[in-house]
């Protein structure tokens, strides 16, 4: 299906004041910490301001990392309206299969609005000490797992209570969760192409690894600022959206400092409360912002290291576009807007051509890991092949290949096998230097490659976290609306 675009307005129309998202754009691009990938704005339901940083654009689907569990959240949401789900329910009648094996009597006890409150009872991050009691089975493993207190009463950040939640939404309706989201979420708000890794039991992960737009994460956020209306059409009872987005277990981490960090608002059903509304968000800055004060909506993908340092400027700059008395800006601010947001672009690596000179002893180079490279995944070897008719880096990783093109100034952008784009060169005779960007993630790969001892050195920008080899760095197996 092709969806129809999201209403669209000029800035100063909504009331926001367009300087002061070119004062965030600016401020974002100078951190020297934040690589931002795409930003789109909607206030009273109307997008006022969108764009992508060059490689990104708008119909390239995104890994959304933890961004993913609000999505969850919804599909659970509407599991419980079609009288699928009782949140008073035990985690472990769901899964009768695992009743002789779970004896600990707050496992037994954890119910299903424990795990989407992340309020299982555990006092830490779970998943490692849940894949080693069993590989095959997390949910087996998560409850295997005593809880340190009783369910309902502490707060951890525990990805195998979310892989549950979207365990029993998958069990009760015998669908993975994109495919039960399909006719009761994602054709209805017209969100196309998406696509979620899945795990060797074939259920879809839930607490990540959800591939979608950015204006599918709008969507969301804008159905749930509207508490489950679109377009005059109930999708998500109010009911849900108030419980979800709510307070259910306090967050203690930061607790008592000066000014609290946006994670010490609390915790819904799979979605943060902020200093300022609340919201959902995934690894690296992923972020869907819901301010119902405001009447608006933030969907934007980046990749940094510090997350709290994105929100800190989207409250120090956009939220006061958004408050009355802000100046509206006017047709001048506006066009200046579009016209920045329209020429965005990440800049490329820099290199040089392959030295004429030198190309004889480039063609066909291979090299080993540099003694001390830690970065998974990261290739096992490099091959540099070419000449005058262009230039191939090959990444090997054990018997598997995965060849891109090579240039020298701008990007060399590919869909196959894995979605890339390539830029950088060579930055003297004996060095070359590649940035390697998986454009359906965000993450970037850097590649210096020593010609006299023949050995590389491979870095993330921000390191992926669901492992797997680098051909992996894509969408998996995308569905679409039909």
């Amino acid at each position: 299906m092709t969806a129809r675009p999201l209403p669209s307005s000029t800035p100063s129309a909504e009331g926001v004041d367009a300087s002061a998202v070119l004062a965030f754009l600016d401020a974002v691009e100078e951190t020297g910490t934040i690589e931002p990938h795409s930003l789109m704005i909607l206030r009273h339901g109307r997008l006022v301001a969108s764009g992508w940083w060059e490689p990104y654009t708008p119909d390239r689907l995104q890994l959304l990392y933890s961004l993913s569990k609000s999505f969850t959240s919804t599909a659970a949401g509407l599991a419980v309206a079609e009288g699928l789900i009782d949140l008073d329910a035990t985690v472990l009648s769901y899964f009768p299969e695992l009743d002789a094996d779970i004896t600990d009597p707050r496992s037994r006890a954890m119910l299903v609005r424990h795990v989407a409150a992340m309020a299982s009872g555990h006092e830490e991050e779970t998943v490692e000490r849940a894949e080693t009691l069993d590989p095959r089975d997390l949910v087996r493993g998560f409850l295997l797992i005593p809880p340190d207190r009783d369910p309902g009463t502490v707060f951890a950040y525990n990805q195998p209570a979310t892989y549950a939640l979207g365990a029993i939404v998958q069990r009760v309706t015998g669908e993975p969760l994109s495919a039960y989201l399909r006719p009761r979420l994602l054709d209805p708000l017209g969100i196309g192409e998406v696509g979620w890794l899945a795990d060797g039991s074939g259920r879809e992960l839930g607490y990540s690894g959800l591939h979608g737009t950015t204006d599918a994460v709008a969507r969301l956020g804008q159905l749930y600022l509207d508490e489950g209306l679109w377009e005059g059409e109930r999708l998500l009872s109010r009911e849900w959206v108030a419980e979800a987005t709510r307070t259910h277990i306090p967050t203690s981490e930061g607790m008592g400092a000066a000014e609290p960090l946006d994670w010490d608002h609390g915790y819904g059903f799979q979605f943060w409360r902020s200093r300022h509304g609340y919201r959902g968000d995934g690894a690296y800055g992923q972020f869907c912002l819901v301010l119902p004060e405001h009447d608006a909506v933030i969907a934007a993908t980046s990749a940094g290291q510090d997350m709290q340092a994105y929100l800190t400027l989207v409250w120090e700059h956009l939220l006061p576009a958004f408050r009355p008395g802000a100046p509206a800006g006017g047709e001048d601010v506006d066009a200046a807007l579009a016209r920045r947001l329209a020429g965005l672009t990440l800049p490329p690596a820099p290199g040089k051509p392959a030295p004429p000179e030198r190309a004889g002893e480039w063609s066909g180079a291979a090299f080993t890991p540099y003694e001390g490279v830690r970065d998974r995944p990261t290739p096992t070897g490099v091959l540099v092949t070419g000449g005058a008719a262009g230039w191939t880096l090959t990444l090997v990783e054990g018997d598997d290949r995965l060849e891109l093109p090579l240039g020298a100034g701008g990007r060399q952008v590919s869909e196959e096998p894995v979605p890339t784009a390539v830029s950088g060169g060579w930055t003297d005779g004996g060095t070359l230097a590649v940035a390697v960007t998986f454009l359906e993630t965000p993450h970037t790969l850097r590649i210096t490659c020593s010609l006299p001892d023949r050995t590389f050195t491979a870095r993330w920008d921000t390191e992926p976290l669901h492992g797997g080899p680098l051909r992996s760095l894509r969408a998996p197996r995308a569905s679409s609306g039909g």
